[in-house]
């Protein structure tokens, strides 16, 4: 089942205000996936260098980690942690927290995104996370109905294969392990079984091949077999993909302040301005997405 939020900022005075307007939307979800959620959050590092989002399901002093990793600053939020890096120290502190901290997980890298995903009603993980705290310019969440996999963290979206790039997903693909395989030989690494980890990876291989995201989301039509609604998101913007089925539900608002996609209306209606805005149902098979 399961429910997809997105935000996309034109507007820089409600920046400030990104938190809360995700939040709600992500709460509002709550019926369609009550297992667990997550969501990813755009806004640019402090130092300009690249954030390493990291969790750990033990009590970890996280202070200690990136002082022995020389980050530059840290925050913590609950059980994950943004390490900050100058980019060009980001590769080495990663395969230090892979060879050096087994307790320690890496859920995302970018230069503006960070995840956070954990187990639980989701305006229980919005508030774990202090979500409603946080600016950001664009972002996407999704509340999780487990239908093929166990309820864990690591099965909670949005799901990451490249840096600054991330996908949620409401559908199930027919053709995911052949596609894992060809991924793996390809070097995208997939962490999990799930399904929507190896959409969120083949649409990294597209664009590490110099796709546009819109050119990786126009093939996926003719290699992803399955029924499925994606929501995409980059260092940029982002992309919404139906099948050409569309058996699952999504609707999209647009003003001269943002853009918005739900899995239902009522995700969107605390939006401001909602009710002048552009409101539509997204057509099967047919890329949208939106870049600053």
């Amino acid at each position: 089942m399961c429910g997809i939020v997105g935000l996309f900022l034109r507007d820089a005075s409600l920046e400030h205000e990104f938190g809360a307007l995700l939040s709600t939307m992500l709460a509002t979800m709550t019926e369609r996936g009550p297992d667990s959620a997550g969501f990813a959050v755009y806004s640019g590092a402090p130092d300009g260098g690249t954030k390493i989002t990291v969790r750990s399901n033990e009590q970890v002093d996280f202070e200690a980690v990136a002082r022995d990793l020389s980050a530059s600053s840290f925050v913590q939020r609950d059980t994950h942690a943004v390490l900050h890096f100058d980019t060009d120290k980001a590769g080495a502190a990663s395969e230090a927290i892979g060879r050096n901290y087994s307790q320690v997980e890496i859920v995302s890298v970018g230069g503006r995104m960070e995840i956070y995903k954990e187990v639980g009603l989701p305006a229980e993980v919005s508030e774990r996370f202090k979500l409603a705290s946080m600016t950001g310019t664009h972002g996407i969440g999704h509340t999780r109905m487990a239908t093929e996999s166990a309820v864990t963290t690591n099965g909670a979206h949005p799901f990451t294969t490249a840096s600054d790039q991330c996908l949620v997903h409401n559908g199930s693909l027919s053709n995911h392990h052949d596609l894992r395989r060809r991924l793996e030989k390809d070097g995208i690494r997939l962490h999990t079984e799930n399904d929507s980890e190896a959409a969120a990876g083949y649409i990294s291989a597209r664009l590490r091949h110099g796709d546009t995201l819109g050119e990786a989301l126009e093939h996926s039509l003719e290699d992803l077999d399955g029924f499925y609604t994606f929501v995409v998101g980059t260092a940029s913007g982002f992309g919404v993909l139906r099948d050409p089925i569309a058996c699952k539900p999504a609707v999209m608002a647009e003003t001269d302040q943002y853009v918005a996609f739900g899995s239902e209306y009522r995700a969107l209606v605390d939006l401001p301005g909602v009710e002048k805005g552009r409101v539509w149902e997204p057509e099967p098979a047919t890329v949208y997405f939106w870049e600053r």
